[in-house]
């Protein structure tokens, strides 16, 4: 027996609308159709048809993970600080934490993700090798203060989250647990009706080294990711590399150039009349307080946000003219590696040995040309720093990369022993002497799915859920008048009889109009019409994605939505 929900009854209210501050589709028609309200700023309300959506997604979430031998637990999410002071996170995260202060002055975080608490309960729970391996999961509200907000709930300050960890013995069980959370990912993803992409990612201030993304494509992503349209590469752009090759060839001797008012890389190649691509831009920053310049080619930018990750936990800013003073190696607008003194100096592998290059003499409005990298100057690091764009070689197959936007939904990791070495976590091996424990941590991101399958899968009329999460399995409207809305009522309660879950609008003295409307826009996936045959006992049956129609009768119906 399912739940028949009238809405005579049901507290949804729909809107013409779209909310004046809505920036995204998903925004737009979860707040119009009822399914969401703002608190306050990325602070949500889930409303009696969103809450149906999300424990859909809990539940699909769940039976994959207890199908894989998972364990469901459920941690606190307020957090006490000492744990994230021993991971060195709550530096980290910076003002992505929310922190507060009981009355006694001892200091809590609201936790933004839970592998420094899990590593703890394990290490309380398990002493021998025979205990393991082990995967404890958890479905849960998370917490992090995002300075932008925006987007509805696909980027908000108080989320739903699914995260697991696996904890084993040994590299190789670490390598069979992230198979088994990928194969249940895949599942889980293709039962919800996402249509998604795996991609090589980064780490980032979870730590570990394996690591790979679950992205569902969508104009409102805030991730971009490259695809290879001749093989199978994809990946996060923050992952994308760039095989370092060394160039044999002849150059001529460093020649410097007069190059008045030529600070900066366009007004040189104009200057010059050569491309941008000739030159050797020099980004300088403080990785720690300490100057580092970064070069690339003159028509690429550095993506800082990869340079942050190639070179945490150290924090990477820009320098500012204060930086300046007193570094007479340092001359703004003019500075090439070539005499840098006490500078580390990291490249783009764009800069590879042997290349030859345009840039700053470091003195005022003068360049140097035929500068050569492995002969002019050496570079400390080769790190991939630059801005990806479309056309870039693919690093499998050299074909020309495609970006593309995406939401991520999940994310998966092989952390390794970070955690379990900063908690001391061991166990009793099987020669008698302790073994440090390797984990894995994964997440699923299930209030952001519910946005993801509304950016996916809507039309212009609405909302268009897979069955699978929907609210309901059937929307009834009563066209209107008594007969209708009798004959309606009837058939849900056979079809809620028969397990159906059946939303029903039997709302009085709201037009069809209105009704047809609220029905297209809601999303369920099948749309039943008690309309101008009822006294027939003949209904209509409407397919909500594909907009085909037919007319059965009771019996019919019944048979068809219960087949």
């Amino acid at each position: 027996m399912a739940q028949v929900h009238r809405m005579s009854r049901l507290m949804v209210k729909t809107l013409r609308d779209d909310p004046a501050d809505a920036e995204t589709l998903s925004h737009k028609l979860l707040v119009r159709a009822g399914y969401v309200r703002r608190n306050s700023a990325g602070i949500w309300t889930w409303l009696p048809l969103g809450k149906k959506v999300l424990d859909n997604i809990s539940r699909v979430v769940r039976e994959e993970m207890d199908a894989i031998g998972a364990q469901e637990v459920l941690l606190p999410a307020l957090l006490p600080k000492e744990p994230y002071e021993a991971s060195a996170r709550w530096e980290e995260y910076g003002d992505l934490l929310f922190r507060l202060k009981d009355r006694r002055g001892a200091e809590y975080l609201l936790g933004p993700t839970h592998e420094e608490i899990f590593t703890l309960v394990v290490k309380d729970q398990v002493a021998s090798y025979k205990d393991l391996p082990v995967m404890l999961y958890q479905i849960q509200t998370k917490y992090r203060d995002e300075a932008r907000p925006r987007s509805g709930v696909l980027r908000g300050r108080e989320f739903q989250m699914k995260d697991s960890y696996s904890f084993d013995t040994t590299d190789e069980g670490l390598a069979e647990s992230y198979r088994l959370h990928r194969e249940a990912y895949q599942k889980i993803f293709a039962r919800l009706g996402l249509d998604y992409r795996i991609v090589s990612a980064v780490s980032g201030a979870m730590g570990g080294s394996a690591s790979e993304e679950f992205l569902a494509p969508a104009a409102a992503g805030e991730d971009t990711f490259v695809d290879c349209p001749a093989c199978d590469y994809a990946a996060n752009t923050e992952a994308v590399t760039f095989k370092l090759t060394p160039v044999d060839a002849e150059h001529g001797p460093v020649e410097e150039l007069d190059t008045p008012d030529t600070p900066t890389i366009e007004t040189l190649a104009e200057h010059l009349g050569v491309p941008a691509s000739a030159t050797l831009k020099n980004l300088l920053v403080k990785v720690d307080g300490e100057i580092v310049a970064v070069g690339v080619p003159g028509d690429r930018e550095v993506d800082l946000g990869k340079l942050g990750e190639h070179l945490a936990p150290a924090v990477v800013e820009l320098v500012t003219a204060e930086d300046f003073e007193g570094r007479g190696d340092l001359v703004r607008g003019y500075v090439g590696p070539q005499g840098l003194e006490k500078v580390r100096y990291i490249a783009d592998p764009r800069v590879a040995p042997g290349t030859a290059w345009i840039t700053g003499a470091n003195k005022i409005n003068t360049h140097a040309k035929n500068v050569v990298a492995g002969r002019d100057f050496e570079v400390d690091d080769y790190l991939d720093v630059v801005v990806v764009e479309e056309g870039d070689p693919c690093p499998q197959c050299g074909t020309g990369l495609k970006l593309d936007r995406a939401i991520e939904i999940g994310h998966i990791f092989q952390l390794g022993r970070k955690y379990a070495d900063t908690f001391q976590l061991d166990v009793l091996g099987q020669q008698g002497k302790p073994v440090r424990v390797t984990m894995g941590s994964y997440g699923i991101g299930v209030s952001r799915a519910v946005a993801a399958l509304a950016e996916q899968s809507a039309d212009e009329q609405g909302l268009c859920w897979p069955k699978e999460i929907a609210p309901a399995d059937v929307h009834v409207v009563a066209a209107g008048k008594a007969l209708q809305t009798e004959l309606a009522l009837d058939v849900s309660q056979k079809l809620g009889a028969a397990g159906v879950r059946v939303l029903v609008d039997d709302r009085a003295g709201v037009s069809p109009g209105v009704k047809f409307t609220d029905a297209e826009l809601i999303g369920v996936p099948k749309i039943l019409v008690a309309g101008r045959r009822s006294a027939e006992g003949v209904l209509e049956l409407k397919d909500r994605r594909s907009g085909e129609r037919e007319e059965l009768t009771v019996d019919e119906a019944i048979a068809r939505l219960t087949a």
